[in-house]
C-alpha cells in the first residue's frame, strides 16, 4: 500500500476507478458498483491512504414499501446492470474517476423486517461517513431509505432538496398510524430539522390521489413542486433553471425515484405511474443541475423481480452514472 504521505494524488485516483473493459471483460468477476474496488467503510471513513471521496452504497431494503415489494433487490440489480458503464461522460466530457477517489462501501446491514430498526442502522452507517466528509451515492430500496440518510447527512445544518419523483412522500402517516414508510420520508426530514423545506424542489409529480389535500403540508411548509404538466408546458431548462434557483448555493441533496420515468422505461418500480418522464429527458435534466453544492444523492425504488428484462436496473444504473458525474465535478471543485 502506498504511503499517504507519498502518494500523489493522481496515483490515489488511479487506485480507486474501475477495472478497464479493454483489460478484463465487464461481464466478468464480483459484481460491484461502476467495477469499482469495494472498501470496508471503516477504513474509507478513516485518515489513511484508503479513505475515499465518493462512496457508493446499497440500501437492500423495502419493508416500508405499501403498494409493490421488490427494492431490497434494486442494489444488487443496480450493481448488474452497472458494470456495463465506462469511464466517460461523453456529453458532459466529465471523467468522474480522474476527479475523486471512488469506491463501491457495500451494503447498510438492515432489518428486513422491522422499519424503525433499519433507520437506526441507516444513520449509525452514514454518521461516519458524513463526518469523514465522503460524498454518498446511495442505491435502495425504497424511499423510505432517504430519511435515515439525511438525519445523518443533514445534522449538522438543513439541506435543501432536489427531489425528482411521480409521489411528494410528504404523507404524515400511512394505514394504521405507521410514520415511517416510503410515502413519509420527506415530511420526516423536515420534522426533524434536517430538510430547510424552502430549499426543497419536487420535480414530476403526477398520478390519480388519495384526497385533493395530499400536498398540503409540503406548499405550506414552503416547498416547491413542479408537477409533470407544469414540466411539459414549461421545458426541462426552465425547470432546471428553477431547481437551481430554488436550492441557491447551500448544501444540497438530489433524491431520484425510479417511478419518476415512464413506466415503459421503468415498468420494475412499487407504484408505477404512466405520464413520467423518458430516459433521455431525465439525463438531460440532470446535466442542467451542474456546479450546485450536491452533498449526497440516491437512486431509488428499483425493483427488479417486477421487470424480468432488466431495463429499469439498467436504467437506475445510467442516472446513477450520471448523477456520479454531478457528484465527482462538485467533490474536485472543493479541493
Amino acid at each position: 500500500m502506498a504511503d499517504e504521505g507519498t502518494e500523489t494524488r493522481a496515483q490515489r485516483l488511479a487506485r480507486f476507478r474501475p477495472a478497464s473493459g479493454m483489460v478484463t471483460p465487464r461481464f466478468s468477476g464480483i459484481a460491484s458498483f461502476m467495477r469499482l474496488p469495494v472498501l470496508d467503510p471503516a477504513e474509507a471513513a478513516g485518515e489513511g491512504a484508503d479513505r475515499v471521496e465518493i462512496g457508493l452504497i446499497g440500501i437492500p431494503f423495502d419493508g416500508a414499501t405499501t403498494n409493490r415489494p421488490g427494492a431490497r433487490l434494486g442494489p444488487r440489480a443496480v450493481r448488474e446492470a452497472s458494470t456495463g458503464t465506462r469511464a466517460l461522460n461523453p456529453v458532459t466530457g466529465v471523467a468522474p474517476y480522474a476527479l475523486a477517489a471512488c469506491a463501491d462501501l457495500g451494503d447498510v446491514p438492515v432489518n428486513p423486517v422491522d422499519a424503525a430498526e433499519t433507520a437506526r442502522r441507516i444513520e449509525a452507517f452514514y454518521r461516519p461517513i458524513a463526518e469523514a466528509g465522503i460524498v454518498p451515492l446511495t442505491v435502495g430500496g425504497d424511499h423510505f431509505v432517504t430519511y435515515p440518510v439525511l438525519r445523518a447527512l443533514g445534522a449538522a445544518r438543513p439541506l435543501g432538496l432536489i427531489h425528482i419523483d411521480a409521489h411528494s412522500d410528504t404523507d404524515d402517516a400511512q394505514y394504521d398510524g405507521s410514520r415511517l414508510t416510503h410515502g413519509t420520508p420527506f415530511r420526516r426530514a423536515v420534522e426533524a430539522g434536517v430538510l430547510d423545506p424552502r430549499r426543497c424542489i419536487q420535480i414530476g409529480l403526477r398520478g390519480s390521489m388519495d384526497a385533493a389535500d395530499e400536498h398540503d403540508w409540503a406548499l405550506a411548509q414552503g416547498m416547491r413542486i413542479i408537477a409533470m404538466e407544469e414540466v411539459c408546458a414549461r421545458g426541462l431548462p426552465e425547470v432546471a433553471a428553477e431547481a437551481r434557483a430554488v436550492t441557491g448555493e447551500g448544501p444540497t441533496y438530489l433524491s431520484f425515484d425510479i417511478d419518476a420515468l415512464d413506466p415503459a422505461f421503468a415498468p420494475g418500480t412499487g407504484t408505477p405511474e404512466v405520464g413520467g418522464f423518458t430516459t433521455r429527458e431525465v439525463l438531460h435534466l440532470l446535466r442542467a443541475l451542474r456546479g450546485l453544492d450536491l452533498v449526497g444523492a440516491d437512486v431509488v425504488e428499483v425493483a427488479p423481480s417486477l421487470d424480468p428484462a432488466g431495463i429499469t436496473a439498467l436504467a437506475g444504473a445510467g442516472i446513477a452514472f450520471e448523477i456520479l458525474c454531478l457528484l465527482a465535478e462538485r467533490v474536485a471543485a472543493r479541493i
